[in-house]
């Protein structure tokens, strides 16, 4: 049987990208987006509905998205989805959690040349293949080909 698991998300950042590192040296970063659908209901009237989406980016690509994406800036996100799942320290409950794996980002305007509260001008765009790693886990920095001399776009 096939399978795929692929999302494609417009949208805009909900808060600045957080930056942390592995303790391997890796960079990840944690977004949140706003993913916004309109419609017209049964009455005609227009509606406006907003998903809000939480994404994790890694290496260099959450290292340009720090560097370029603020809250409000709108950007394309190409990735998979992960479940997360943990056990509440609290209840004990086991929770779990849906989000995106960023695979590839490519920067947005927003039409009026300005794009949010970007920190600098961003470039035009960065894709990149993500690292080969098994479900649920996360890159080891090892895995990593970092190519600092490459201009990121």
């Amino acid at each position: 049987m096939a399978n795929l698991n692929k999302v494609m998300l417009i949208g805009n950042l909900t808060r600045d990208p957080e930056l942390r590192y592995t303790p391997k040296g890796t960079a990840v970063a944690e977004l949140g987006m706003a993913v916004n659908r309109v419609r017209t209901n049964d009455q005609g009237e227009r509606q406006e509905e907003t998903t809000f989406i939480d994404v994790t980016l890694w290496a260099r690509q959450a290292e340009l998205a720090q560097q370029y994406l603020g809250k409000g800036r709108p950007v394309y996100i190409e990735g998979r989805l992960q479940m997360d799942t943990w056990e509440d320290k609290n209840t004990g409950q086991k929770r779990s959690k849906l989000k995106v794996v960023g695979e590839n980002m490519q920067f947005l305007s927003d039409g009026r040349g300005g794009g949010g509260q970007a920190r600098s001008a961003a470039p035009p765009q960065q894709q990149s293949e993500p690292p080969a790693q098994s479900q649920g886990a996360s890159p080891a920095a090892d895995d990593l080909d970092d190519d600092e001399g490459d201009i990121p776009f």
